[in-house]
C-alpha cells in the first residue's frame, strides 16, 4: 500500500477515535497517559490536514481524494463498531505509526 495513503488513513483513525472518546470511562485512568493521548490526537488531526494539503501538491488530486474518501470510510467503520476499551491504545498506535509514515513520506525516505 502507498505510504502516503496509509499515513492519511492511520492519522484520520487516530484523530477520530480520540475525538469520539469523550466519555470518562473511555479515557485513560493515568493523567500522564491521557495527556499524551490528547497531544497525539491533536497532532494526528493536524498532520492529517497537512498530509492532505501535501498530497494535493505532490501526489496529485486523485490519490489525495482517494485518501480522503478512505479516511471517511475508516471513520464510518470505527463509528459503526462502537466504543471499545482498546480504543485509547489503538488510537495511540495509529497516531505514532501515522506520524512516522507521514514524516518519512514528506522527507522522501519512503
Amino acid at each position: 500500500m502507498n505510504p502516503f495513503l496509509l499515513s492519511v488513513l492511520l492519522l484520520s483513525g487516530a484523530a477520530f477515535i480520540h475525538g469520539r472518546s469523550v466519555a470518562p470511562e473511555l479515557r485513560m485512568a493515568n493523567a500522564v497517559a491521557d495527556k499524551t493521548w490528547k497531544l497525539l490526537g491533536k497532532a494526528a488531526l493536524l498532520a492529517w490536514f497537512g498530509m492532505l494539503a501535501w498530497g494535493v501538491l505532490h501526489k496529485g488530486v486523485w490519490l489525495t481524494l482517494a485518501a480522503l474518501v478512505g479516511s471517511l470510510a475508516l471513520n464510518a467503520l470505527i463509528a459503526r463498531r462502537g466504543p471499545m476499551s482498546a480504543w485509547p491504545g489503538l488510537s495511540m498506535v495509529f497516531a505514532v505509526t501515522g506520524l512516522g509514515l507521514a514524516a518519512a513520506t514528506v522527507l522522501g525516505r519512503i
